[in-house]
């Protein structure tokens, strides 16, 4: 996937090659090839320069990418709705990489016109940066909620009941690349070429990738076409039992882009699901830019649920994001907003997002919504 690419500013650039200069010192130690699951982590989160941890604009039409949340209200109201329920007898929410804080400022707003705010709303965000962010959000539309209202470097260490709301955070986890091809099985590592650029570079799978894969691709793992490129989200398992490990009672919501019913693994998708996005262009080369672009892979939402079943959870509700919209009062919320609405240049764009959210080529097949409960 050839894309054109604005050229960054000389500033960016410098920031990217600092990155890239200790990106390199690790994979002079690494014997020149380093696992593209430690190459993801260092470029999104590595302290002061990585993609998360950098302070430029990541969200919205200033930023790279646009999420259900930032394109406006909607999502949040219907969201809130399908919460509600869940907080009718107390409880809180706990927000998995909370983004620009958009979508917490808009749930709270609709939880208090439900009636069930939750007794606490706390962000889970380890940026200072984009920490900054959500609390002007939240001061400037959510000040009179503001007591209720905390960030966490972790997840709760003490027990808690309520709801636990990650939108799109399981996509920037880590991954681990690798390559069917008729040799065998390869683990898909980065290293670096005579004029220091970052290469692809395949080395022999590891016991640890190869019971991964085995498992992820069962009988499909003989038949798929030669070469097959795709990843295993092997931090999957621990990372959910983690966040959900003192949630006692409640549900855990995921919404991310992914496949289900066994489509992950097609034997038509032979590039796999790696996707990098730097200002509103998406392409497929991860090696390039780093720290100035984001890079994710879509979510197997089979794994999730399987993860789930494991961390002792049970699915409760597994959708289309049009589906679980639709569900959860789409029409009431478009249809209140517009007759409130007197503007025809507003009315128009509440019904862009609507599309947005819920066209088949747009966020509503592309984009699931799974549910946890126990």
């Amino acid at each position: 996937m050839r894309v054109e690419l604005p050229e960054p500013s000389a500033e960016a650039r410098a920031h990217s090659e600092r990155l890239a200069a200790l990106i390199r010192a690790e994979i002079a130690q690494a014997g020149g090839a380093l696992d593209f699951a430690r190459y993801m982590e260092l470029v999104l989160y590595a302290p002061g320069l990585g993609y998360y941890s950098a302070g430029t604009t990541k969200f919205g039409a200033a930023g790279d990418f646009v999420t259900a949340p930032e394109l406006g209200f909607v999502f949040a109201r219907c969201l809130a709705r399908a919460l509600a329920p869940e907080l009718a007898g107390g409880g809180d929410i706990v927000e998995l990489g909370p983004g620009s804080g958009a979508l917490a400022v808009e749930l709270l707003l609709e939880l208090e016109r439900l009636g069930v705010l939750p007794e606490r709303y706390r962000l889970l965000e380890r940026s200072a940066d984009l920490r900054a962010r959500q609390r002007n959000a939240l001061l400037a539309r959510c000040a009179h909620l503001f007591d209720r209202i905390a960030w966490l470097d972790a997840p709760p260490a003490a027990p808690w009941r309520g709801a636990l709301v990650a939108n799109e955070v399981i996509d920037a986890l880590p991954v681990r690349a690798f390559a069917l091809r008729e040799e065998g099985l390869f683990a898909r590592a980065v290293g670096v070429d005579a004029r220091g650029r970052f290469v692809w570079r395949e080395i022999d799978a590891d016991a640890g990738l190869r019971s991964a894969v085995e498992r992820a691709l069962g009988d499909r793992f003989a038949s798929l076409p030669r070469p097959y490129l795709s990843e295993v989200c092997t931090l999957l398992d621990p990372w959910l039992d983690e966040v959900t490990r003192t949630l006692e009672r409640g549900s855990a919501w995921f919404i991310d882009y992914g496949y289900a019913h066994g489509e992950y693994h097609d034997r038509a998708r032979r590039s796999g699901t790696l996707r990098c996005h730097y200002r509103h262009r998406a392409h497929d080369d991860p090696l390039i830019l780093p720290g100035l672009q984001d890079i994710t892979a879509w979510v197997d939402f089979d794994a999730l649920a399987h993860a789930g079943e494991a961390a002792g959870w049970r699915v409760a509700e597994h959708a289309t994001q049009a589906q679980f919209l639709i569900a959860n009062g789409l029409g009431e919320v478009f249809a209140h907003a517009h007759a409130a609405t007197a503007d025809e240049a507003a009315r128009y764009a509440l019904a862009q997002q609507v599309k947005a959210l819920t066209l088949p080529g747009e966020m509503g097949e592309k984009f699931r919504v799974m549910v946890l409960r126990r």
